[in-house]
């Protein structure tokens, strides 16, 4: 081969899905895939917004983050299931390890969707296609649900193709093929193009995929900074990130938060990353480790996840220092849009008491004197009465939320 091939790989309404299969499972005689139905409607974490919705329910123009109420008024029949995420865990955690079976190099970027790069399993099939679509029919032998995927040389391309028609199809999207398939497509279709960027760029004239890949450069990036060049240079494929499998032992530490209600301003945000950076650090602390990576993710009301990671000067388990990077990290992801989840992770990962090497800055290190006594402090109070025995006045009434570890 000459290049590489990638794809994503999606779980056709995954929420909804799982669920379906369970009830089925415990007698139920409907499918809820068949009728108009959605997941969601839980108001004590997600006062009534959609999660998920079936084809049928998409029939209705019902669409996913929107209040239930507003979903029964365009559909007064619509059957309603409450969300169940220990099963969609458990689900994503079967799915993730049969696919490793058919080929190791797999990067989960969400609790339904990953790559996987074709290259080591390459030999095996006659053709892209006939892998993408022999792992597609196995899915739902195995499973009972269906996956989209999108075969592509670049993952960003990869991931857009898998968005074509649904369900249960597989869609070429290489770049000698974004002329045809990709440049007509209105600019919402674009991967992390939200509704802000849609509007801004609308007004500049720039309407399609193919528009904003054929204007200057300077425009989007003079009206949308460095977010406005990401989305020129995925208008045209440009994408030379690659598939990145993580080992198990190399995951790190890191905690993610659901939000009993979307987090509109940075101030919301700020407290919900500093509770998460006392979690994780606490953890880190506590297992003898100090984290070299930091590693932030938003997950939109839209459900859309985008992500950003830095490498640290020196390996860290201070609170603080996890804290200022994960915000600083948030200020270069956030695209203003209301916010659903986040997340905060750590990895490279060293033993404390490994030696490390410090600038010539690091004389007053985070991780010494005054604040590792600090965090110690608090972290022997916590383990003795509970974690919200001592509390930051900063995050007294911060947003509810349900917190999930990694």
């Amino acid at each position: 081969m000459n290049h590489s091939v990638i794809f994503h790989i999606d779980v056709n309404s995954a929420f909804l899905s799982w669920s379906a299969l369970e009830q089925l499972k415990q007698g139920s005689d409907t499918d809820l895939r068949l009728i108009p139905s959605i997941i969601g409607g839980d108001r004590s974490t997600r006062h009534g917004v959609v999660l998920a919705k079936s084809i049928p329910a998409k029939a209705f123009g019902i669409s996913t983050g929107e209040p239930v109420a507003s979903a029964l008024r365009k559909c007064p029949s619509l059957v309603t299931a409450p969300p169940d995420h220990a099963l969609y865990h458990r689900r994503s955690r079967q799915l993730m390890d049969y696919l490793c079976g058919i080929c190791p190099d797999i990067e989960q970027v969400s609790i339904d969707e990953c790559y996987m790069d074709y290259t080591p399993i390459s030999a095996n099939y006659a053709s892209p296609e006939q892998a993408a679509a022999f792992i597609k029919d196995s899915v739902q032998e195995k499973f009972g649900f269906t996956v989209n995927i999108g075969i592509s040389d670049k993952k960003v391309l990869a991931k857009m193709a898998s968005d074509f028609k649904k369900p249960d199809l597989v869609h070429t999207l290489y770049t000698g093929e974004i002329q045809e398939k990709l440049w007509p497509l209105p600019l919402s279709r674009l991967f992390l193009c939200g509704r802000s960027s849609v509007d801004t760029l609308r007004k500049l004239g720039i309407l399609t995929i193919g528009d904003l890949a054929l204007s200057d450069p300077s425009i989007p990036a003079a009206h949308l900074k460095s977010h406005g060049m990401l989305l020129w240079n995925y208008a045209n494929g440009h994408d030379d990130s690659a598939v990145l499998p993580v080992p198990d032992q190399a995951k790190g530490i890191g905690n993610s938060t659901t939000l009993s209600a979307d987090a509109a301003t940075r101030e919301e945000a700020a407290k919900v990353l500093l509770e998460l950076s006392e979690s994780v650090g606490r953890r880190l602390r506590a297992a003898h480790f100090r984290a070299g990576q930091v590693c932030t993710e938003i997950k939109y009301s839209t459900f859309r996840s985008v992500s950003h990671q830095t490498g640290l000067d020196t390996p860290t388990a201070s609170t603080d220092v996890i804290y200022r990077t994960a915000c600083s990290l948030f200020d270069e992801l956030w695209n203003g849009s209301p916010i659903r989840l986040l997340g905060i992770r750590t990895g490279k990962l060293t033993e404390e008491n490994e030696p490390v090497q410090l600038s010539l800055f690091d004389y007053t290190a985070p991780d010494s004197g005054k604040q590792k006594k600090l965090d110690e402090a608090l972290d022997q109070i916590r383990g003795k009465y509970g974690s919200d025995a001592i509390k930051r006045g900063s995050l007294v009434g911060s947003p509810s939320k349900n917190t999930r570890k990694q």
